[in-house]
């Protein structure tokens, strides 16, 4: 190679922390300081071209917040592209949310920054944890062709050219850089001897060896919460005049970008999941870490993306309020829990603390804004049912029949559930319990006096009932008995897939097609020596298996059967794991709930599912799922080639896990739990990691320093997970693994359905039933049924909601297959919801968005 003169982009940048070891508050006391100098800098100094500020809008509206009169002068800078903000909301982990999250993120983020001036048309990603397969397929549908990152590269995929083409499973890819030596190499920019001949000429070389087609070296000049380094224009005008190798520019990733791509032609293709930790840390294991906020971050999702929205439609279209407001309000507190720490839990307690208290407020909203459309909508029904109407809500625009949970409240203790004609539906009572009606305080002449109010029953029925697409129905009570599940002898429950029964304290389970796994089910208990970033194995541990099940309890109905037994595991303080098998009728699924009080530090739980013969596994990623090997072959000399940390071969996954067995695919269907690993000989789902410290120097399978702050240990009591904990997933046989069938079962699995009773006698099951409400002026006589958009059941669905002009229904479907897909009607847009040239067809591997102007398959 010549040694003709190389371009280096020197791009200052502060990569902004929302929180970690210090709270939010911290980081935006810090943030006002830091913003304000920083627009002072580039207003009083035109030398200094320009600066990004990590490429994340919520900290621009933290500062405006603080000093909102500080307005006019960023839109100046950012029109001018002297400051750059956008496309992100927040700096989101891209491999722990719900791949809606990750659109509605940069919805939200290019949407604002593009409302000051101008969102960077570069998908950022200078500190996540791991690269999503489909981010070069959602930077496209941004209208970003360029992608930027750190981690998740093998040092010889790209040893000659750090440029290449990242190719997402749908074919789409962005042109994208790949930043070697981090976001902070240039941090410390300076002219003297010992620093530009002993660190700086260096790096420099290096980037030259790996840069062998172009002429453009990119230098990020920046790190965490950094000021801006107000010399870097005169720093620059002398280091060019030292020396002739190297041209130095202010510069920024834009200009980079275009300048380098425009010049040049790179032949480099990486396909998918960016997960090698070679050069950098990608804390495989960090997706069990504070198990409680991915529980509840998941649960919230469900709802705002599979019930919220959807129902907040249906209610629209009859005349209630769309919540916008109230979902941006939604939106921006998980936003803030995605950031890349955040939903981690790689923080100091105080911190996670308030993550909690985010997603806390975030669910109260979406219960109470369910709450009120459902009562608004069975208001309007209009037809008067002696027991007051239920309505039944199924929020995927596909028809289903299923198993729906509904609870009601009668004065009559014998009542079902019948539709509309009065047909009883085929339906089992879970549970009934009769309850005070208490007292009510009257207001008399005499004084306020209390009066007793006559008792009644709350009756949980799990009713079967055929839905039709995104519909709604009236059922009614009647009075009938129906039989409640009851307890039978023996340990053992059946239904049309699966037999699973305690044989010689084993769990078995055997399927309908013959197959028998005699030990199907085990817990597993190990010392975790790691920290908040990683697990790590301690040496001369001996891992602990709880394979011996006693039986607790069996109940058993014509629709649904239950089995709970119970585990015992003896580290530490012990371990009791009390798991309830639930079967339904018709369903291939396996419903599974684990309860257990951890009293034990420093270890971890799995529970193993046997899968004999297994090579292989699949799991699911955004609109797809993803074949990996159940090794990694980096792992046996994974320190000789100094790796930043082990490659182990321990996965996450968005809903489903699947071991390619030799007796068949054997796997699971979450919700929250996002880390496995698959063996020759079993599928492990973590439960939950228990550690204290948020960092530690050379733990087993991650030398040198410890990950995050260094040179100061913080201590993480909380994060030992110790009390009353809860997880709940299905099991799934099949003979062999479809992507589409996996989905399918996802669908099925997912809470698409809702239920309301409009009644009188119970005022606190729901969390705003108490408080009076108004009924929109539009919102009467609605029809006792009605089914408002179809999809074809060959495609997927993965959001419906209202644009956010406020003029039409947005519509995602996706398509995990290897063929096309039409689709009949709607106006093809992208994710930023503008129109395109597409056809309305699926590609395979894919994704759509289509526009209507209404909800109209009435």
């Amino acid at each position: 190679m010549t040694k003709e003169q190389k371009t280096v982009h020197v791009v200052p940048h502060a990569h902004w922390d929302r929180e970690w070891y210090f709270t939010i508050e911290d980081s935006n006391v810090m943030l006002v300081e830091n913003l304000r100098h920083l627009i002072d800098v580039l207003e009083r100094d035109e030398a200094y071209k320009s600066f990004v500020f990590d490429a994340q809008m919520s900290v621009i509206e933290d500062f405006l917040a603080i000093l909102p009169e500080k307005k006019v002068k960023l839109e100046q800078l950012i029109k001018q592209k002297r400051l750059f903000v956008g496309p992100w909301y927040t700096q989101t982990d891209t491999l722990l949310v719900h791949k809606e999250s990750l659109i509605r993120n940069l919805l939200y983020g290019s949407r604002a920054a593009q409302a000051m001036g101008h969102s960077m048309k570069i998908g950022y990603l200078p500190d996540i944890f791991g690269q999503n397969a489909y981010l070069p397929s959602i930077f496209n549908s941004f209208g970003m062709e360029y992608a930027i990152l750190q981690r998740g590269l093998y040092t010889e995929d790209v040893a000659t050219d750090l440029n290449f083409h990242w190719r997402a499973p749908d074919g789409l890819m962005a042109k994208t850089n790949y930043m070697y030596f981090g976001y902070g190499p240039g941090k410390f920019l300076a002219t003297d001897a010992g620093y530009v001949s002993g660190t700086l000429t260096p790096i420099l070389d290096t980037l030259r060896e790996m840069n062998r087609s172009t002429s453009q070296l990119l230098l990020p000049a920046g790190g965490d919460q950094v000021l801006v380094r107000e010399h870097f224009p005169e720093t620059i005008e002398a280091l060019n005049a030292q020396q002739s190798d190297y041209e130095f520019v202010l510069s920024d990733y834009e200009t980079f970008m275009e300048k380098t791509w425009g010049d040049s032609e790179f032949e480099t293709v990486i396909e998918g999941e960016l997960l090698a930790s070679q050069k950098s840390r990608i804390h495989n294991t960090i997706r069990s870490q504070r198990v409680d906020i991915k529980l509840a971050n998941s649960r919230i999702e469900d709802k705002v993306y599979h019930q919220l929205e959807p129902l907040a439609l249906m209610a629209h279209k009859y005349g209630a309020a769309y919540p916008k407001r109230w979902l941006d309000k939604i939106f921006k507190l998980l936003f803030d829990v995605h950031a890349h720490d955040s939903i981690g839990g790689c923080n100091s307690d105080e911190t996670n603390r308030a993550i909690i208290h985010r997603l806390e407020q975030a669910e109260r909203i979406c219960d109470s804004l369910i709450n009120v459309l459902k009562k608004q909508m069975a208001r309007g029904i209009g037809a008067e049912f002696e027991q007051g109407a239920v309505l039944v809500f199924h929020l995927l625009p596909k028809a289903m029949t299923k198993q729906v949970e509904t609870v009601i409240f009668t004065k009559d203790k014998a009542v079902c559930l019948a539709d509309i004609s009065g047909f009883v539906v085929p339906q089992t009572v879970l549970s009934k319990a009769y309850i005070s009606g208490g007292k009510k305080v009257v207001v008399t002449a005499d004084g306020e006096q209390e009066v007793e109010i006559p008792g009644y029953y709350r009756t949980v029925i799990s009713a079967e009932i055929a839905m039709e697409p995104l519909s709604y129905q009236v059922l009614q009570i009647v009075q009938d008995p129906v039989n409640l599940v009851a307890p039978v002898d023996g340990a053992k429950i059946t239904n049309d897939y699966y037999t699973i029964e305690i044989v010689a304290g084993r769990l078995q389970l055997t399927t309908k097609f013959g197959e028998q796994l005699e030990n199907f089910l085990v817990f597993e208990d190990v010392a975790d020596d790691g920290d908040s970033y990683d697990f790590s194995p301690l040496a001369g541990d001996v891992t602990e298996l709880a394979d011996e099940a006693t039986c607790v309890q069996v109940l058993c109905s014509d629709l649904v059967s239950t089995m709970t037994i119970r585990h015992t595991l003896a580290r530490g303080e012990g371990t009791e794991i009390e798991t309830t098998l639930t079967l339904k009728k018709g369903e291939d699924t396996l419903g599974i709930k684990h309860s257990l009080t951890n009293k034990t530090k420093n270890h971890r739980i799995r529970v193993r599912f046997e899968a004999p013969g297994s090579e292989a596994n699949y799991a699911d990623q955004a609109f797809t799922a993803i074949k990996r090997t159940n090794t990694n072959p980096h792992f046996t000399k994974w320190r000789e080639n100094r790796f930043a940390e082990a490659p182990v071969p321990i996965y996450p996954l968005e809903n489903f896990a699947v071991s390619l067995s030799s007796k068949g695919a054997i796997g699971v269907l979450t919700q929250g739990l996002k880390e496995y690993e698959a063996t020759r000989d079993y599928l492990a789902l973590t439960l939950f990691r228990s550690v204290g410290l948020l960092g530690k120097d050379n733990i087993a399978w991650r030398p040198g320093r410890a990950s995050g702050i260094n040179n100061k240990v913080v201590e993480t009591p909380d994060a030992q997970m110790l009390g009353d904990l809860e997880f709940s997933y299905h099991y799934r046989f099949t003979t062999r693994f479809t992507t589409a069938d996996w989905f399918h079962a996802t669908e099925r699995v997912r809470t698409h359905q809702l239920s309301y009773h409009l009644q009188t006698l119970n005022s606190f099951e729901e969390r705003v039933e108490r408080f009076e409400l108004p009924q929109p002026a539009k919102m009467s006589d609605l029809p006792t049924s009605a089914s408002l958009l179809t999809i074809s059941d060959d495609a997927f669905f993965s959001t419906l909601k209202q644009a956010e002009d406020g003029d039409g229904v947005i519509l995602r479907v996706f398509n995990p297959t290897n063929e096309p897909i039409e689709i009949a009607s709607g106006t093809v847009v992208n994710m930023a919801e503008l129109p395109t040239a597409e056809a309305a067809t699926i590609s395979p591997q894919s994704h759509l968005t289509l526009k209507y102007k209404e909800l109209n398959n009435e």
